[in-house]
């Protein structure tokens, strides 16, 4: 293990823990981790067409899997772990958390049934809500006030990277690979013994989720015996408050006194609403109105709007830490600007017809880069506004916010809107009373109907997811509106200044 006890020594602007070269180390493994988590909890959206059609959902009940059991447990295990985290050793729950969760995604790849397909997801919900609080208060204590701007907007880039790498393997895995592929290959190492199953009736997506899952105890304990636990509050200038413990109220009682968390949360809140929402619901609406593959989506959609989003994230970070020094609010009304200027790219993109399709692309992708300029400040904000003692209780308690209103409410309204747009479809084209959700849904019917009826359902179905993602894209102006409410207190609720 690199020597991480050399450091310079404190100053009115505070330390950085560590060795420049150990620092930037852990920092990328911590990157890392976020990007694990978010590659697991990202796989059953960019599989979610083959998801829908295996168990026949609506894409109400999809949202529904998708998102508020997730939320739900995401929220109620966060506030415990964080807890701990805020006394106990970090970095033995980071890794506990990761080998939980990762063996709950390859289960995913194991239901039989939607009950069991939900309990597996609600599992990897319990193990995910172990990550983010610990490893940025990790962060606060490796990186000193001036830098850790920079370094939490590096460690958020998980989000997007996250994204992209469930893209790149998650849809060709899903499409490309089946139970005969992988039967052959084992046959071929002289394994197939090993694995008694009819790999005839084993679908691709199955195989994803296993495949991507597991690899995470992997990471666990590269976790575990890598990084060091730094002592709590080592990295803040000489004079920052300190507390010995801070328990849940505390936290909540201090951040009552900080308006620039609630504003800045309520913002995080919608626009996470948004992002879970688009996420969970972009490859069957390319799907449906372009006829584009979730593989091909995935790759030639998926990877490089996940990696856009992260070049946003990245910027966010970036022009932050360079404007801060002039403009001390910037890093709340910064991401205000970005979201409200994503807007009129997204209506662009999602109305592009087929044929410019490649128009779409770099539409879309612009949208995505100026989306995610927000992603490092939400944890910029949080930690900064509260002691060194409580700033994992209170980033669980962002995430906590963050969780029910954004995964808890995105895939949930998209799915429920674009099923109301649907039935408002085929009543506009006169098929009230006479077609229905449910039967153009069901291969087995929408085969038995006339060619008219069949076009029809074929439209409707894509249309109404399509317009459902453009009403959710316009939640970001109160989204906006509430990041630049967070700048105007900014100062004033500030902790660490330097």
């Amino acid at each position: 293990m690199a020597e991480a006890n050399n450091a310079v020594a404190p100053d009115a602007a505070g330390r950085s823990y560590g060795t420049p070269a150990y620092r930037g180390s852990v920092l990328l493994l911590l990157a890392l981790v976020y990007t694990l988590n978010f590659i697991d909890r990202n796989l059953l959206s960019v599989i979610a067409q083959p998801v829908i059609n295996a168990f026949n959902l609506s894409d109400t009940e999809y949202g529904f899997l998708n998102g508020p059991p997730f939320a739900i447990f995401y929220a109620l295990m966060g506030i415990p772990i964080a807890m701990a985290a805020d006394r106990y050793n970090r970095v033995v729950i980071i890794a506990l958390c990761i080998a939980i969760w990762s063996v709950m995604a390859a289960l995913c790849g194991l239901a039989t049934s939607f009950a069991f397909l939900l309990i597996a997801r609600i599992g990897v919900a319990i193990g995910e809500a172990g990550c983010t609080p610990p490893a940025n208060s990790l962060i606060g204590d490796y990186f000193k006030p001036s830098s850790r701007a920079n370094a939490l907007g590096i460690y958020a880039m998980g989000v997007t990277i996250g994204a992209a790498l469930a893209n790149a393997f998650g849809g060709p895995i899903a499409t490309e690979l089946s139970g005969a592929n992988v039967e052959q290959w084992l046959q071929s190492q002289n394994l197939a013994a090993f694995f008694p199953i009819d790999w005839s009736q084993v679908e691709g997506w199955r195989i994803a989720f296993v495949v991507i899952g597991a690899p995470g105890v992997i990471v666990a304990l590269m976790v575990l015996l890598f990084i060091k636990e730094p002592p709590r509050g080592y990295s803040d200038p000489p004079g920052t408050p300190q507390r010995e413990k801070a328990g849940l109220l505390e936290t909540l009682r201090d951040l009552s006194r900080k308006p620039t968390f609630w504003t800045m949360a309520a913002g995080a809140a919608l626009t996470a609403l948004v992002g879970y929402g688009l996420a969970g619901f972009q490859a069957p609406m390319a799907q449906r109105i372009h006829g584009i593959s979730p593989g091909q989506f995935a790759l030639e959609f998926g990877v490089p709007l996940s990696l856009a989003a992260a070049a946003g994230t990245f910027i966010g970070g970036f022009l932050t830490e360079k404007l801060t020094p002039r403009f001390p609010a910037s890093v709340a009304w910064l991401p205000a600007l970005g979201l409200f200027l994503s807007i009129p790219f997204y209506e662009a993109a999602f109305f592009m017809p087929t044929e410019n399709i490649d128009a779409a692309w770099w539409l879309w992708g612009a949208a995505s880069m100026l989306h995610y300029t927000y992603l490092g400040a939400q944890y910029t904000i949080g930690q900064g506004v509260v002691s060194t003692r409580e700033r994992a209780s209170a980033i669980a308690i962002l995430l906590l916010i963050i969780a029910l209103v954004g995964n808890g409410l995105g895939p949930q309204i998209v799915g429920w809107m674009s099923d109301m747009f649907m039935g408002m479809q085929l009543a506009a084209n006169g098929m009230s009373g006479i077609l229905t959700n449910e039967m153009c849904r069901a291969k087995d019917v929408l085969a038995t109907l006339p060619e008219a009826q069949r076009a029809i359902c074929t439209a409707a179905y894509g249309e109404g997811l399509r317009q459902s993602m453009a009403a959710t894209a316009l939640i970001f102006i109160p989204a906006a509106a509430f990041f630049w409410l967070s700048s105007l207190t900014y100062q004033k609720d500030l902790v660490a200044r330097h």
